[in-house]
């Protein structure tokens, strides 16, 4: 491997003109979770780093709402949002997922989960005594209000009423493009098989998944029609302490990152599977929004330095920040 000539501080910035980040955390949360900036703030420093847009994403609300209040504030720029299905809005409901689409601005995605995918709600715990416990061990009531009342995608057989509605829902708004949220990479598949079945034609693979796959995988999701999410916040900066709270009770606050398990590698690792799995199939982000990490537009920019640093080439970083974004967005 060579490093590629004209790495430098500039052309990173330059390549941050044009450049889509389909990841920001910038709205209102938890006052345990202190956010960096709001989501004005966001929308104002994307556009004066020559970004074309962002993405907002909310684990409590309606992002597409958020959106409508920027996009009426902040002149010249657009920024979009859309729904994660969490125990907020009753995991899969198909009623939460219709009002998204007209909502404010329109839902430009909608999300099966974060912390509400039985995949990671099952796996959020803290430290006792020095030994990593599931808080549905810890707390029965976790359990039923939550763990219970989390998303599963039945990796086989009929997908349920409920799932059903919500994939003819998107396909017959081509306009949204479906992401997988943080269930475990076998429901992923599965949920991009159903989206090809049900003429979904623009998915996206999350990064929690994205991490939690093999190469394998995400190579048959590719294949299947998807997008492959990289964001920075799961490969570097504070990875392994916990950055989001998305329960109220403090009790609740959970140590979900960087526990056992979790993949090694960085950055490097990231690089090199979107080589492996190619350029034009891949969409770089930055899940930046907390206080804890650096503002979403130094974020992505970091990432584009990183990546040079690392041999790529320019050329499919701009695929990776320009173009497939553009193309899950709908705005090409």
């Amino acid at each position: 491997m060579f490093l590629p000539e004209g790495r430098s501080f500039e052309l990173s910035k330059e390549l941050l003109e044009g450049a889509i980040d389909i990841h920001v955390h910038a709205t209102p949360h938890l006052p345990s979770s202190p956010r960096r900036l709001d989501p004005i703030e966001a929308a104002i420093q994307a556009r004066d780093a020559g970004m074309r847009t962002i993405v907002l994403m909310d684990v409590f609300q309606m992002s597409n709402g958020v959106a409508w209040m920027v996009n009426r504030i902040v002149k010249d720029f657009k920024v979009y949002g859309g729904l994660i299905l969490n125990t907020v809005y009753g995991s899969l409901n198909p009623r939460a997922v219709k009002t998204a689409v007209s909502y404010g601005d329109g839902a430009k995605f909608i999300s099966f989960g974060t912390h509400s995918t039985h995949y990671q709600a099952s796996r959020e715990g803290r430290l006792v005594d020095g030994k990593f416990i599931p808080l549905s061990k810890l707390y029965p009531e976790f359990k039923k209000e939550e763990v219970d009342k989390a998303i599963r995608i039945p990796v086989s057989g009929e997908p349920g009423h409920a799932l059903e509605e919500i994939l003819r829902i998107i396909a017959s708004n081509p306009h949204i493009f479906m992401n997988t949220g943080h269930v475990s990479p076998e429901e992923a598949i599965r949920l991009v098989e159903l989206g090809q079945e049900y003429g979904i034609k623009k998915m996206l693979v999350a990064t929690a998944v994205t991490k939690a796959a093999t190469t394998k995988q995400l190579d048959y999701m590719v294949k299947k029609g998807a997008f492959i999410e990289y964001t920075l916040a799961a490969y570097t900066h504070t990875t392994p302490i916990p950055k989001t709270h998305y329960y109220p009770e403090l009790e609740y606050a959970a140590i979900d990152e960087g526990m056992g398990g979790e993949l090694s590698g960085g950055i490097r690792l990231a690089s090199e599977q979107i080589q492996q799995l190619g350029a034009d199939n891949c969409i770089i982000g930055t899940d930046f929004g907390v206080y804890t990490l650096p503002e979403p537009v130094e974020g992505l920019r970091e990432f584009i330095a990183a990546l040079m640093d690392l041999g790529m080439p320019v050329d499919d970083i701009k695929k990776l920040v320009k173009t497939n974004p553009a193309k899950l967005l709908g705005l090409d």
